[in-house]
């Protein structure tokens, strides 16, 4: 299956990037949201409520839908450029603690 969304410049350099145990070939320094979403990735996260799938949404770090951990730091895609090495996954995806 054909990604949703397409590159604007695909001649740019791409660099090795490691999501979910997966190595991508994504373009440097582009927006890391978009890249993974025109690289085929639709799902970034589950909520931990519901197990409900979430995607980047605004792209502009107002909505944390795109919530992942990058190297070890659970951040927003949508505010991350891509760099070499990057190690990605996605956050803890169990149950909501509600002894808190």
């Amino acid at each position: 299956m054909k990604p949703a969304f397409l590159e604007l410049s695909p001649a740019v350099h791409r660099v090795p990037v490691r999501f979910a145990g997966e190595t991508l070939m994504l373009p440097e320094g582009a927006n890391l949201a978009a890249a993974l979403l025109a690289a085929g990735v639709t799902v970034l996260r589950h909520t931990p409520v519901s197990g409900a799938p979430r995607a980047p949404f605004c792209m502009m770090g107002a909505c944390f839908d795109c919530l992942l951990e990058v190297e070890g730091v659970v951040r927003q895609a949508c505010m991350i450029e891509v760099t070499e090495g990057l190690e990605i996954a996605r956050p803890h995806e169990g149950p909501c603690d509600d002894t808190l």
